[in-house]
């Protein structure tokens, strides 16, 4: 009995290894890239607020096929907009209305 104990602790402390193996390399840091853009959170969300003409809710930095672009939710009255902002140039990549945004999960895949 003392040895199906060794395997199944065994087994347990492999499966939590390889669990813990693919969510770090799963997860992006932001923060190991927001040294390398050229403008910044606020100035993104202040060429979004402008472009949309509404406030913002909503930021974040994200890796995107053209490079590394700010999405930012900006809500003008019932409407709202998710705006990306390129993250070198500061300019406004696109922007689309959001139909329904209860959680970034309903947000579509870049």
């Amino acid at each position: 009995m003392f040895r199906y104990t060794k395997t199944a602790i065994a087994g347990a402390i492999l499966a939590a290894t390889g669990i813990a193996a693919y969510a770090a390399a799963g997860t992006d840091n932001d923060a190991a890239t927001l040294p390398t853009t050229k403008i910044s959170m606020s100035q993104a969300v202040t060429a979004a607020e402008q472009h949309a003409s509404g406030r913002a809710t909503r930021a974040e930095l994200e890796h995107t096929k053209g490079g590394i672009a700010y999405d930012v939710e900006v809500v003008n009255g019932a409407k709202v907009v998710d705006v990306k902002v390129d993250a070198e140039k500061g300019t406004v990549i696109s922007a689309a209305a959001d139909q329904a945004d209860h959680d970034d999960d309903a947000d579509k895949p870049d």
